[in-house]
């Protein structure tokens, strides 16, 4: 059997790229959210976000995290010290062989050469394993969040969303 790094050296872990939009919607499972990922791909255009990816070779996306730089609620992502992860999934044939923490770590040092100090991120309350891979990596919960929001789904419809949340925070830099 191979040790954990040596499975994870058969991924590559890279930022996203436009042609990759059609798999983040992981076999139509996450079609809904095709206007959020192309929102979320032009702002990473502008400076405003980074879209993390995972790739197997031959198998395609099998992981996400996104990362917002600057938005409208500073105290998540305000251009200069916050930033804000979100839509952090793994495919579920993939989970547990370490991909997320590793996509943490690319996330944290890549922020932190950006001058980035703190990393905010949400989690659902009813989301234990992911709560427990964000406190592994030294994630502290730092308020409740209402986690309601709504989008356009790719059919134009309004969808709105409420999926009570921990906000989770980590210092990123000493």
């Amino acid at each position: 059997m191979d040790k954990p790094n040596q499975l994870l050296d058969e991924f590559i872990f890279r930022l996203l790229r436009i042609d990759d939009l059609p798999e983040l919607e992981w076999g139509g499972e996450f079609i809904h959210f095709r206007r959020v990922y192309f929102e979320a791909y032009r702002r990473s255009l502008i400076g405003e976000s980074l879209l993390w990816v995972i790739e197997l070779p031959l198998c395609g996306i099998v992981g996400q995290a996104f990362v917002q730089l600057d938005c409208s609620r500073p105290e998540l992502a305000d251009g200069k010290q916050n930033a804000y992860i979100y839509a952090f999934r793994i495919k579920e044939n993939y989970r547990g062989i370490g991909l997320g923490s590793k996509l943490l770590e690319i996330i944290e040092h890549d922020l932190n050469k950006r001058g980035i100090h703190f990393v905010t991120l949400n989690v659902a309350k009813d989301n234990d394993r992911a709560r427990a891979l964000y406190e592994r990596h030294g994630y502290k919960i730092a308020a409740e969040e209402p986690g309601c929001w709504s989008f356009i789904d790719h059919q134009g419809n309004r969808r709105d969303i409420v999926e009570p949340s921990w906000r989770m925070k980590k210092k990123i830099s000493a």
